[in-house]
């Protein structure tokens, strides 16, 4: 038995139901799929997202979520227009738009959900 053939589904929590709906609906543009009692649930390129309503939640300091782009300024600048505010931590040089080179080539910027996920997105070198 082995998972590598099996479809993943993406997790987090919300306290905050109708501000997720509309930040990951309308702000990120995922395609909602459904909502019940327990959560809500969005197609995010064929991978589920399942954000679990919750009465508590503490959101942790390392990235939850990520999506790997290409043209990575263009999707922050538009993130940026939707009301996104990208982070910006001590230690790591980010660039005006708040996006960091890696060493590796990569290049990463943070922005939080309404429940402060932390999320990320991030466009790798072709090298």
């Amino acid at each position: 038995m082995s998972l590598k053939r099996a479809r993943l589904t993406a997790f987090l929590a919300t306290t905050q139901a109708a501000r997720a709906a509309a930040f990951y609906g309308e702000t990120l543009g995922l395609r909602p799929v459904s909502e019940d009692g327990f959560a809500l649930v969005f197609d995010a390129n064929g991978v589920e997202l399942r954000l679990q309503k919750v009465e508590r939640f503490t959101p942790q300091r390392f990235t939850a979520l990520g999506w790997e782009v290409s043209g990575l300024n263009t999707v922050v600048a538009t993130l940026a227009a939707r009301g996104v505010r990208f982070e910006r931590f001590p230690g790591l040089e980010q660039d005006a738009q708040g996006v960091w080179s890696a060493p590796s080539g990569a290049r990463v910027a943070w922005f939080q959900d309404p429940d402060g996920n932390l999320l990320s997105v991030a466009e790798y070198s072709s090298a």
